[in-house]
């Protein structure tokens, strides 16, 4: 079910924006990109001695040229619509690429 679930994910982080990867870092002069992973497990829920149900955290990481970027706003919808629980960690400006990141937390419980 994880697996599933972590499909989903990257699946509604691409349909916001087509250059997602998943891990790793594409070539920064091609924004806007996202780089979104899942970092483990926060908390479980146990019965019957067995796992029912995990809690996935993870990071998604925006960048763009683009002040104001509505791209942002579809991006927190489409974490909303997979029933991700997320925060937004910061935004920043990278004087070295030129490009403006936003960076977010996310979790999402998995049924096992």
């Amino acid at each position: 079910m994880m697996m599933i679930k972590l499909r989903a994910i990257g699946k509604a982080f691409a349909d916001v924006c087509p250059a997602t990867s998943h891990y790793f870092r594409p070539d920064r002069s091609k924004a806007p990109f996202l780089v979104w992973a899942e970092d483990g497990e926060q908390t479980s829920l146990q019965g019957g001695n067995l796992k029912r149900m995990q809690s996935i955290v993870g990071t998604a990481d925006y960048y763009t040229k683009t002040e104001f970027d509505p791209a942002v706003d579809q991006l927190q919808l489409a974490m909303n619509a997979q029933g991700m629980a997320w925060e937004l960690n910061s935004v920043q400006y990278e004087e070295e690429t030129g490009l403006i990141h936003w960076s977010w937390d996310w979790k999402v419980a998995v049924a096992v």
